[in-house]
């Protein structure tokens, strides 16, 4: 005999799985896009020698922005704007 409890467990675990789908499948495209972005990082310091500091708002630009958001961190890099290599960071 199914009781009451145990239907309510299985409709809350159904929803806990597909709700962690939906998020799953909505997070994917940004994952894809910073590993993309990272390898653009890569190949630009091994074939131009054009270094670009990698933080977590770099990761952030080219998940959201993808190929063009690395041209940008790429870009403002290369112009000392942001994103350079060795810039000492002072917080007060």
């Amino acid at each position: 005999m199914v009781t009451s409890l145990e239907v309510g467990a299985l409709l809350v675990v159904l929803a806990v799985v597909f709700g962690a789908y939906w998020i799953v499948k909505a997070v994917k495209p940004f994952i894809w896009n910073a590993i993309l972005g990272l390898a653009i990082f890569v190949l630009v310091d091994l074939l131009l020698g054009l270094e670009v500091t990698i933080t977590p708002l770099a990761l952030l630009v080219v998940a959201v922005g993808g190929v063009p958001g690395a041209v940008l961190v790429i870009l403002l890099s290369v112009l000392d704007v942001a994103f350079v290599p060795g810039a000492a960071v002072f917080v007060h």
